[in-house]
């Protein structure tokens, strides 16, 4: 099997683990992406994550709020030099978070490393997510304490 098909395969591998993530399952992302400490995330929700002790933590917060969810990739352009392979596309779908619709639809890029046998994630770049944004600040504001029940 050629680099290429493989890392489509890792690609397909982990769209199947968001639309999984979207469902409430964080588990399969864990299983596509590295776990050293050079992984790095650009999330739709903002923010950056280095290594694998901070990228977990915004996986399993967003699983832990989605629900009928799924995730794809179309334009998919994909590029293997070696033992690295990127890829960029639109990263698109429709999932509940914290009970409200959200859509997504932004630019991503993907970074993949052969680790032994197989080729893991080791970055992942969206643009920011308005939508997701704004649930996950109504959330915030809902569970801050207000000042007038002192």
């Amino acid at each position: 099997m050629s680099a290429e098909t493989e890392v489509r395969a890792a690609s397909t591998q982990f769209y199947g683990a968001l639309s999984r993530m979207a469902n409430g399952d964080p588990g399969p992302v864990s299983a596509i992406c590295s776990h050293g400490s050079t992984i790095t995330t650009m999330h739709p929700i903002g923010g950056r994550e280095v290594g694998w002790a901070q990228v977990e933590g915004p996986w399993g917060q967003v699983a832990h709020l989605a629900s009928d969810g799924k995730i794809g990739l179309r334009d998919q352009l994909l590029r293997v030099v070696g033992d690295v392979a990127w890829e960029v596309g639109v990263e698109y779908g429709e999932f509940k978070l914290a009970g409200r619709p959200v859509s997504v639809e932004h630019r991503v890029t993907n970074i993949y490393q052969r680790e032994g046998e197989g080729w893991k994630l080791v970055h992942h770049h969206t643009d920011a997510s308005p939508a997701m944004q704004e649930v996950l600040k109504q959330l915030q504001v809902a569970s801050e304490p207000s000042a007038s029940r002192a």
